[in-house]
């Protein structure tokens, strides 16, 4: 027999598996899987025989099962049945293994698939095909067989023969029996004599059973399953169920530090050798004196592979026991491998449908073409309860209301000294009291618990974007499988079954609104959004709403008709496009076909929808050479910054190559300085160095050259690089203090007019020079005002005006502050051009040279590379229009109702963000979004995305800060927060007693990070900087729903009390990440070592009272005490010790989870820096920044929840905490529009 491959392909020609049993190169595998793909797919599956004639004197044997096509290369003397029959076995086999095989599984579990094919085709049943060898051993099979008959004939005579002859002996036996009994019966007169023991029975019966007593029981380790086969002596003890493996979510990045066994001499580097921490604890605290000078050996670093393997050739196995115990664990699914009984080879065949495949997902999937079906409820009602990684709760009565759950009772007002700073952790069972109550702050719900839960979920498990709807927290990585709906990264529904009308919606008093961050980043290991092009004609629209065609339409009339789903208008589907439909209403492309089948897509647009030619992407850079820039080192940090951010480490001209250059292709970069004139540099790489051209003009400038402003980085790279270089030392002799920023800013604009693009600007003074010169309108006196709420504003018209040429031109502007001394900069009024353009604003209101550089490089670096494209300004005045958007970015909208929805239909949304990349190309970035609709509101607060819900009510917020005052917008979140809970408590919790606080189960942490949201400094109470409250609001206004949750609750980690495993990649690959700790200084140990990340800053707070050993451990022998280490350090050094390996991985690992800021560490140590307040403030749960603790906040909401139910709430209070929220638009109204 000739086997030459084995081929598994899905219909759109992905291939899944790949085994090849004759040498090929890779070129001529990639020529051979495409032309099996080419011949087989388009076969008639019920016309057309499975066996088909291919090249080399070869055929091809295959079988379709749902959506993959099983291939095998077979010579054409071979038996095609018998391959057939092989084909079919190896997928009962898959089926039994992974029960109802998926596509999924053959992805994700390759390495078994692989073995078992080894199995099945080497070690199985099948050895061999040829046709005519098997005939003649057929024929011998046949003539053995009748050999075998008429011995077992010629037996079974004998066997009769001799059974008659005992059967007669017998008998012969009992005659004389009864005979001698008669004559003893003559003889004594009775039926035997009790001195003679009594007659012997037949020998038939003539058995004792002597066997020892047994077990009833069954041995369940070694008893095999129902129609699994014979068990086999050989295997190990397994379970009935192999578990099904899912991929994991967080791939481990490449660069974490290995360890191994991470102690020098396999050993634990603590005294106590059971356990790494003497008496149970931490081996830094002050319970014990931990041993020192046992450092780990680092391996090399290993390369994290992906989710896909090659097709090429089979993994290795060797590494994994389970794939080691594969072939004892199918020799109980009919391998025939062992065991003394021969596998049943009638084997019943299987319905098709038992073989699911991607596009046809279980559970509570759609029909299979994803459409609604009219006149039938929705296809896409969520699964009811609550999230997916939570564990069901048995009750006697089972309800699909999740549990009203936490319940506590509590009191008045604590003062403030009882939870203003606990030394000490709570005793286990103790409660924190308050004057008339006691509430245990251990039962109150835990923001860090609600994020190590499904974190660890999601290591194991995808998220189906169709199957359940409830996303998966914000702060949660995970993969998302595209089903037809989009992924929660890209936008988030506020509630994912909608009530039916705007008094059902009332009821919840939640927001319907929309969280979209359409160019969000996707994690490793998840399917990039496809590019479409369907040429000069552009994607099919809906001829009335101009919606994008979209996995949600329906194709009637043999697929002549293309049915809206946004607005069910029958649209004439054009020639080009046309393809039939099956008879289920699909098309038969549908799956070669994104647009139908994912719900995230970019689409290539034609020609008119061009307002320029598009052009690779123009980076000009505005650099501030006055003199406080120079002094303080900002110059010279920025130009190193720009020169790492186009060149990456490279900086020789040995390395100008274009891996080399980290910006896109064909994108052109420039430079000019300012000062109070403005200095043009001509980079041409005709030219040994750049030419200086100044601008003194400053009323009217203007453009002095354009040839050469603009340059390709790596055809002038020495030219760029050699001014960039010498710019700090050139202006070092120059004293000019103020800058000219607005002239500068119109010079740049002119400068990008006809073909767009990115400033990016640095600013080391307030700009008071020139024309749109800025004053200092904050003189730190003005707070709780309307005065202050004027300066959270620009009413300057140059500013405004330019900012507004931006955006018609598509450009965007990126600034880096850096305010001397923490002054005053106007970011109101300068981060306008920013917030308007849709770039960003990076301040450093300290900015300390040693400390910050390095965050300020990396923020640089993020800037440039990190830049998706600039806006189309549209001619439409609905759309929104933006300068410039990048994967950073998102946005909230907030629907309204204008009737009664529909329940048996569902509710649709789509985005379309037309943009124009890096790289020249100009696309539409289409999501699609669909949520069920429900006549009752208690169905939908079980679909409610807590995330989603605060991005909309913080952004509402941020929008009215230029309206009303802080005390009024503060009071308006309180009152929300009691609407939202009360309407709850009221209309869904049913007969719960009065004295408790009732949550809802997807909002039990909401509460807190309301409170985290009025704690922030855009909201907070008393004195703040007006730069940073301005700073820190546009922020919010543009978050998306991780940056935003970590902003409001900060991620903390106990340096000190981490495992041995902690910070190490697990046997996935995936880093093993320690739990959090709660927010609060009760949380903080004495002489800890804390993590304290919020996504905008990164704190390391260390203990007055550390252990010297820690110290040692982190940061080198040397540094044995604070005050040995340097308060400007802004990373770890990199050493062989366990524990600075430990943190290292995580801070990597951290820097995942942020947005455009950088993380660097910036020491806190208790009672030396200044640091020390910033890590006070981020603790939200205890009583700071001028508002309640966490504790204190829920008794507060709870006591106005029970005055709503009693109906004695007040509506109209002058204290801070009232209701002003009837004047803010979104907040008091019946629903949000």
């Amino acid at each position: 027999m000739v086997l030459s491959f084995i081929l598994i392909q899905n219909r759109q020609g992905k291939t899944r598996l790949a085994k090849w049993y004759a040498p090929y190169s890779d070129e001529e595998k990639v020529k051979l899987k495409g032309e099996v793909h080419r011949l087989i797919a388009p076969r008639d599956q019920k016309h057309q025989s499975n066996f088909v004639e291919f090249r080399n004197m070869s055929k091809i044997v295959y079988r379709r099962y749902a959506g993959l096509f099983f291939c095998a290369c077979v010579d054409t003397n071979d038996n095609e049945l018998a391959y057939l029959e092989a084909i079919h076995f190896f997928v009962e086999v898959l089926d039994a293994f992974f029960g109802n095989v998926c596509e999924l599984d053959l992805v994700f579990n390759f390495y078994k698939v692989y073995a078992i094919l080894d199995e099945v085709f080497l070690a199985g049943e099948i050895e061999e095909t040829n046709k005519q060898e098997e005939e003649e051993e057929e024929a011998e099979e046949e003539e053995e067989e009748e050999e075998e008959e008429e011995e077992e004939e010629e037996e079974e005579a004998e066997e009769e023969e001799e059974e008659e002859e005992e059967a007669e002996e017998e008998e012969e036996e009992e005659e004389e029996a009864e005979e001698e009994a008669e004559e003893e019966e003559e003889e004594a007169g009775s039926l035997w004599h009790p001195s003679k023991p009594p007659p012997r029975p037949s020998s038939a019966t003539d058995h004792q059973l002597a066997a020892d007593p047994v077990d009833a029981q069954p041995d369940f380790s070694t008893r095999p399953a129902q129609a699994q086969g014979p068990p086999n002596p050989n295997a190990p003890p397994r379970t009935d169920d192999p578990t099904r493996w899912r991929p994991p979510v967080a791939a481990s990045p490449a660069g974490y530090s290995q360890g191994g066994s991470p102690y020098t001499h396999g050993g634990s580097p603590y005294p106590q050798g059971g356990s790494p921490y003497p008496h149970g604890g931490s081996p830094y605290t002050q319970g014990g004196a931990p041993q020192h000078g046992s450092p780990a050996q680092q391996q090399q670093q290993q390369q994290q592979e992906g989710y896909f393997p090659p097709q090429a050739s089979p993994p290795s196995h060797h590494g994994d026991p389970n794939v080691n115990q594969l072939a004892a664990q199918m020799g109980g699914v009919g391998l025939g491998l062992g065991g003394d009984a021969p596998p049943d080879h009638r084997r019943k065949k299987k319905d098709r449908h038992a073989y699911h495949n991607l596009e046809g997902p279980g559970g509570s999937a759609p029909a299979f073409h994803g459409l609604p079906q009219p006149a039938t409820p929705s296809q896409y009602s969520p699964q009811v309860g609550g999230p997916q990684w939570q564990e069901p709760q048995i009750t006697p009565a089972m309800s699909q209301f999740p549990a009203a759950t936490p319940l506590f009772t509590p009191g008045a007002v604590a003062s403030p000294m009882q939870h203003a700073a606990r030394a000490h952790t709570p005793q286990p069972g103790t409660a924190v009291g308050s004057a008339q109550g006691k509430v245990d702050p251990e039962s109150i719900p835990s923001i860090p618990k609600s994020r190590d839960t499904p974190a660890k979920y999601y290591l194991e498990h995808v998220y189906p974007t169709m199957e359940h709807h409830i996303p998966p927290p914000a702060t949660v990585p995970f993969v998302a499988y595209d089903q037809g709906n989009s992924s929660p990264k890209f936008a988030r529904l506020t509630l994912n079954n909608i009530p039916v009308s705007a008094e059902a919606l009332a009821a919840t008093a939640l927001p319907l609104g929309l969280v979209l961050q359409p160019l969000a980043p996707l994690q490793e290991g998840e399917t990039p959004v496809p590019v479409l092009d369907f040429g000069e004609t552009g994607p099919p629209r809906c001829r009335r709403c101009r919606a994008y065609i979209n996995p949600f339409m329906q194709f009637k009339a043999g697929g002549n008709k293309l049915v809206c789903n946004m607005c069910s208008f029958p649209n004439d589907v054009p020639g080009e496009y046309f393809a039939p439909t099956d008879a289920s209403g699909a098309r038969v492309d549908r799956l070669q076909r994104p647009e139908l089948t994912l719900g995230t897509v970019d689409y290539l647009v034609p020609k008119e929808y061009w307002s320029k030619p598009p052009v690779g992407l123009r980076y000009l850079f505005l650099i501030d050479v006055t003199a406080e820039s120079v002094e303080r080192g900002f110059l010279d940090t920025f130009c190193a910054g720009i020169l790492k951010a186009l060149y990456g480490e490279a900086s020789d001209e040995a390395d100008a190559t274009e891996s080399a250059v980290k910006i896109s292709q064909g994108a052109k970069v420039g430079v000019i300085t300012y000062d109070k004139e403005m200095h043009f540099y001509n980079l041409s790489p005709k030219l040994a160095t750049a030419q200086m051209l100044v601008m003194p003009d400053l009323e009217e400038p203007f453009l002095p050259f354009t040839e050469g402003l603009f340059v390709d980085p790596l055809e002038s790279k020495t030219v760029i690089t050699s001014l960039l270089t010498s710019l700090p030392n050139m202006f070092r002799e120059f004293r000019h203090p103020e800058p000219a920023l607005l002239p500068t800013l119109n010079s740049a604009v002119a400068a990008l007019t006809a073909t767009g693009g990115k400033i990016v600007c640095s600013l080391g003074a307030l700009p008071t020079f020139g024309p749109g010169r800025l004053f200092v309108r904050d003189d730190g006196n003005v707070h709780n005002n309307d005065a202050e709420r004027k300066l959270l504003k620009t009413e300057h018209p140059g500013f405004t005006t330019v900012a507004k040429k931006m955006v018609e031109n598509g450009i965007g502007c990126d600034f880096f502050l850096a305010a001397p001394s923490g002054g005053y900069l106007d970011i109101a009024t300068i981060g306008h051009v920013s917030a308007t353009t849709g770039g960003e604003v990076f301040y450093y209101p300290n900015f300390h040279s040693p400390r910050d550089d390095l965050k300020l490089s990396k923020e640089i670096t993020h800037t440039v590379s990190g830049y998706h494209g600039n806006y189309f300004h549209h001619n439409f005045g609905a759309d929104l229009e933006f300068g410039t958007i990048d994967a950073d970015k998102a946005i909230g909208v907030l629907f309204s109702y204008d009737g009664k929805l529909d329940p048996k239909l569902d509710a649709h949304f789509q985005s379309a963000l037309l943009y124009t990349t890096a790289s020249g190309e100009r696309r539409v970035r289409c999501s699609n979004i669909v949520a069920s609709i429900s006549q009752s509101a208690g169905e939908c607060m079980k679909f409610v995305d807590q995330d989603a819900v605060i991005n909309i009510i913080a952004k509402e917020a941020c929008a009215r800060m230029t309206e009303k005052s802080l005390k009024d917008i503060r009071g308006a979140l309180t009152e929300k927060t009691v609407d939202i809970l009360a309407g709850y408590r009221k209309n869904f919790t049913g007969n719960s007693p009065p004295g408790q606080l009732v949550l809802p189960e997807n909002l039990k942490e909401f509460s807190m990070y309301m409170l985290g949201l009025i704690k922030s400094r855009a909201f907070k109470a008393g004195k703040e900087p007006t730069d940073r409250r301005v700073h820190d609001m546009r922020l919010i206004k543009s978050m998306g729903p991780l940056e935003l949750s970590l902003y409001l609750y900060p991620r903390v980690i106990a340096v000190h009390d981490l495992d041995p495993a902690d910070g190490f990649a697990n046997e996935n690959g995936h880093l093993r990440m320690p739990s959090g700790v709660r927010a609060s200084f009760s949380k903080v140990d004495e002489g800890g070592v804390y993590i304290v990340d919020n996504g905008q800053i990164c704190l390391l707070w260390i203990h007055q009272h550390v252990s010297p050993n820690l110290l040692e451990d982190l940061f080198g022998p040397e540094h044995n005490s604070l005050k040995a280490l340097n308060p400007f350090a802004s990373s770890l050094p990199v050493l062989d010790t366990h524990l600075n390996a430990q943190v290292r991985n995580i801070l990597q690992y951290l820097q995942g989870s942020r947005a455009s800021k950088a993380l660097t560490l910036q020491l806190a140590r208790q009672g030396l820096d200044g640091a020390e307040y910033e890590f006070a403030r981020l603790l939200y749960e205890d009583r700071n920044n001028e508002a309640q603790s966490y504790v204190d906040w829920l008794v507060h909401v709870h006591r106005h929840i029970q005055l709503e139910l009693a109906g004695q709430r007040k509506k109209n209070d002058d204290s801070d905490n009232s209701n002003t929220g009837s004047q803010f638009v979104g907040l008091r109204t019946p629903y949000w529009g």
